[in-house]
């Protein structure tokens, strides 16, 4: 049980769809965005700086060095340098790889389309050590205009959004955790019953019966009109006399311990005319007590 919970709480982790805010300051205008595919994280406590817009403006080729400016307050700070670049024209590898060479610290990228869904842009890790994320073009215009006036900071903060999909896949996941743990909890324990009852379940006359089945010893001077046969149908050896006989109640006699053991260990018929041993005993004692 612990287990499954445990796996459903990593499925939901994982399903949790990772994105980021964008936002202005000190307007604290804000803009949802989706960050790169496999590219590095923001981290928790995000990252700012200057917005520049890039030059050229779809980042597939050099770029103007970026890297850090001064923040413009007098105190010595440095900002770090922020690219947005339009989409288009290259790959989305290309533009954040010509920003990381130019000395930019992270890249926003914008739509070039108005009013679509965003996208996640697709990078391949090894050759990205910056963040970047991916806006929208109404959110991308906005962005140009405040850099274009140069004041102010831009900033990543990475959050959690939770979609449509993302909300029906954890129902999904949820449903098979419960039906797993419901078949375990009913299903594995009527197979650990039925096993143990195969298990308990040996075929052999109980010992009870065994015990109380006639015996008595041989006399080869009343072989004739008392025993049915002078040779043991079980181990072909010939009665001597003295010797323990065990008679079923079917009236066959054999050796003692050739009948106990062949009871004991899963015999329940008579070997010489099949007769159930449990079912005659029981013939009997019925008979015994109507007084038939």
């Amino acid at each position: 049980m612990r287990e499954a919970l445990l796996g459903l709480a990593f499925a939901i982790s994982a399903i949790g769809r990772s994105s980021a805010t964008v936002e202005l300051k000190p307007s604290a205008a804000a803009f949802d965005d989706l960050p790169a595919k496999f590219a590095v994280d923001v981290g928790e406590a995000g990252i700012c700086g200057a917005l520049e817009i890039a030059d050229p403006a779809d980042a597939c080729s050099a770029l103007r060095r970026g890297g850090v400016r001064s923040n413009g307050n007098g105190n010595g700070t440095d900002l770090v340098r922020f690219a947005l670049i339009v989409r288009g024209n290259c790959s989305f590898q290309d533009k954040i790889v010509n920003a990381q060479t130019a000395g930019f610290r992270a890249v926003i990228v914008y739509d070039d389309r108005e009013k679509v869904d965003l996208v996640f842009m697709m990078v391949d890790p090894k050759d990205i050590t910056i963040p970047a994320v991916f806006i929208s073009n109404e959110a991308g215009q906005s962005l140009k205009e405040h850099a274009q006036v140069g004041t102010g900071e831009c900033c990543i903060y990475e959050t959690r959004i939770e979609t449509g999909w993302t909300v029906l896949a954890i129902s999904f996941i949820s449903l098979i955790v419960i039906f797993g743990i419901l078949a375990l909890t009913l299903f594995v324990p009527r197979r650990l019953l039925y096993w143990r009852g195969r298990t308990h379940h040996v075929k052999h006359v109980d010992d009870k019966i065994v015990a109380e089945l006639p015996s008595f010893a041989f006399n080869s001077a009343r072989s004739s009109d008392k025993y049915t046969r002078e040779v043991c149908a079980i181990c072909l050896e010939d009665y001597k006399d003295g010797e323990i006989l065990k008679s079923l109640p079917c009236q066959h006699e054999f050796h003692l311990g050739c009948v106990e053991s062949w009871l004991k260990k899963g015999g329940l018929f008579c070997p010489v005319c099949k007769h159930d041993v449990r079912t005659k005993r029981a013939c009997q004692e019925t008979q015994r007590e109507t007084g038939l």
